[in-house]
């Protein structure tokens, strides 16, 4: 609405007649004012939000004048979980229970097709009738029993890498001397006694009936074996997978050879050895080894003896 500035600084000389209308313009200006500030005040809070259908995004909170910026609620980092360091499996040749048996020489005497005798090799593998457990008897050219005191042996081969697991389906070949220090096809090239091969069964296990093997000079009592992984490899005098020896136990030597009409220079000889450890064959062994490859013995010289012993590999 207009109005004129110069209309105030007139005098009040004038009738009711000419202030009636000035009193209306004034009062009309006046409430033109209050709606102008009440307009003022809802489009602040509309502006503000105010109104039911607001968005909240576009919501600002005024406090005492200044603009209230929300605090972010922080995201929690999760702490990863560590992963475990794996525990280094330590490599080994024995197993609780089972010890790898060391390799040794299969000596001068195997008739393994190794050497010769006579000048012809020697190799009783190959001959028909080498799988058996009693090889007391010659069996090729001769049918001669070797005598003395009767021994049962056990040997048990297991995997000393997996628990001790029994090896089924190997092949053990064993020779030893006679009761007078003697080995079958050299310096008794007619005989084929005390050699043999047996098959491994579900247990890992091979039986033989041999004697108790005499005691020759510089050597401890002992009884020659070699592993196979199979028969076939074994009849074929080839692939040995391992060649060692088992020593007899000192207390059942010196009983046997107490009867020296048996064995008649057994005594005099492990005599002259004096111990496992200076036997030039057993000598640089473990403790653990000669241990293992000692068969544990029960019996007697008139009921004979019965034995076993585990044989260790390191597959």
């Amino acid at each position: 609405m207009a109005h004129d500035h110069h209309d105030d600084h007139h005098g009040h000389g004038h009738g009711m007649a000419e202030d009636l209308p000035r009193f209306e313009a004034l009062l009309a200006r006046r409430r033109m004012l209050q709606w102008f500030a009440g307009a003022g005040t809802a489009a602040l809070v509309a502006g503000c939000g105010g109104g039911s259908g607001s968005s909240s995004s576009d919501s600002v909170s005024v406090v005492s004048g200044s603009t209230s910026t929300a605090t972010p609620t922080p995201t929690a980092t999760s702490t990863p979980t560590p992963t475990a360091t794996p525990t280094p499996t330590a490599t080994s040749t024995s197993s609780s229970g089972c010890v790898a048996a060391a390799s040794e020489t299969n000596g001068p005497y195997p008739a393994d097709g190794t050497n010769s005798s006579s000048g012809s090799t020697s190799n009783v593998l190959t001959s028909s009738g080498i799988v058996r457990s009693d090889i007391r008897s010659s069996f090729i050219s001769s049918t001669t029993t070797a005598t003395g005191v009767q021994l049962q042996i056990t040997l048990a081969l297991v995997n000393v890498n997996s628990s001790c697991a029994p090896l089924s389906g190997y092949a053990i070949y064993i020779w030893c001397c006679d009761r007078q220090g003697l080995y079958s096809l050299y310096t008794l090239p007619a005989e084929s006694y005390l050699r043999g091969v047996q098959v491994t069964d579900s247990n890992g296990q091979v039986t033989f009936t041999l004697i108790f093997p005499g005691c020759y000079s510089g050597r401890w009592p002992h009884i020659h074996f070699e592993v196979y992984s199979s028969l076939t490899n074994a009849t074929s005098g080839r692939y040995a997978t391992l060649i060692s020896q088992l020593a007899l136990p000192a207390d059942i030597c010196t009983t046997v050879y107490a009867d020296t009409t048996t064995y008649p220079s057994s005594s005099r000889n492990f005599t002259q050895i004096g111990s496992l450890s200076s036997d030039n064959v057993f000598g640089d062994n473990t403790t653990a080894q000669n241990s293992a490859m000692t068969p544990a013995l029960t019996g007697s010289t008139s009921a004979g003896y019965i034995g076993t012993a585990t044989i260790g590999l390191a597959l």
